[in-house]
């Protein structure tokens, strides 16, 4: 049996730096701001680093390294970058067992553009990893006691996962995706319900509930009629509040020494969340820090996973330590 199996994506990343690459405003965009490039001009690159990424294998990599038995389910290429993705989960000591294998599609990629100031635009090609179908998983093979579900699955792949967690008593945490998000609440109750943890943004929290970003304690209360579980709600360099039915827990961030890149924060604060439950049964100041800490250790490093923390790491480097949480009822 496996401590965790985690369900998702897998993307070969490529990072390109560049201090020519400019970040400017323009109200075309949903950010505000724009990557500028001169067209038809020939850019100097600093640096370009390869690295794995997608949801499923981040998530993985973080469980593994806190010291526990993990597999992933996730799609690839025959291709050299498949074959890339399949190598570094083996390195993490990551069953592979599950990883499919299409002869046709190519798996996925990712490059990813970066400024001098960390901020990214990404160019993805979906490829192999959104065909995960559920002829593709043998579940009669799946046993784990948690399933982490990080990316966006069909509506049958979901549903076979769910039901074969519900089946062998497994718990399931999830980042639902935006597509998911946008089938509101009533839409989205009958996965909610099957759900131990549910992590999303404050503002996916908002518009999934129709209440106003600022009333957290609305938010919470409406979700907690679905989720028997936590409800984490993440506020970027605000921090976090986190929900389990019966107290509110609100926490800032480990300050990042640098900000190099933010790619896979969001995977290593979920994964690192739940990593700290599975270890503490159910601490969820622990699963709190051991999130954010993770979630900043990844800021400071490029790639999703270079800067995944080990257990070790998080309980003797004394800067993981102090960390303030408020808790109200």
């Amino acid at each position: 049996m496996f401590d965790i199996i985690t369900i998702g994506t897998a993307t070969r990343d490529a990072f390109v730096k560049s201090r020519e690459f400019k970040i400017i405003s323009t109200p075309e965009y949903s950010t505000g701001e724009g990557l500028c490039l001169p067209a038809g001009a020939k850019i100097e690159v600093d640096d370009i680093i390869f690295a794995t990424g997608g949801g499923a294998t981040n998530a993985a990599v973080t469980f593994s390294r806190q010291g526990f038995h993990t597999a992933a389910i996730c799609k690839i290429g025959q291709d050299v970058s498949g074959r890339e993705i399949l190598s570094n989960l083996k390195s993490e000591n990551i069953s592979t067992g599950f990883v499919v294998e299409d002869e046709k599609l190519k798996t996925a990629y990712a490059i990813l553009i970066l400024s001098a100031s960390g901020e990214r635009t990404v160019l993805v090609y979906r490829g192999a990893s959104e065909d995960l179908k559920p002829a593709d998983i043998n579940f009669r093979t799946l046993n784990a006691r948690w399933f982490y579900i990080a990316g966006s699955l069909s509506p049958e792949v979901l549903d076979v996962v769910l039901s074969k967690a519900q089946e062998i008593k497994a718990k399931t945490a999830m980042n639902p995706s935006k597509s998911q998000i946008k089938l509101g609440l009533k839409g989205l109750s009958g996965i909610l319900k099957k759900l131990d943890v549910v992590i999303m943004n404050r503002e996916e929290g908002a518009y999934l509930t129709g209440f106003d970003y600022k009333r957290e304690e609305k938010i919470f209360t409406a979700l907690d009629e679905y989720i028997k579980g936590v409800v984490v709600l993440t506020d970027g360099p605000k921090g976090v509040l986190v929900s389990d039915g019966k107290n509110i827990y609100k926490a800032g961030i480990y300050k990042e020494k640098i900000v190099a890149d933010r790619t896979g924060a969001g995977d290593a604060f979920g994964s690192g969340f739940v990593a700290g439950l599975m270890q503490t049964n159910g601490d969820l100041e622990r699963a709190i820090r051991l999130a954010s800490a993770n979630a900043t250790s990844v800021v400071e490093a490029v790639g999703a996973k270079a800067g995944i923390i080990t257990r070790a790491q998080f309980e003797n480097d004394p800067r993981w330590k102090d960390f303030k949480i408020e808790i109200r009822s």
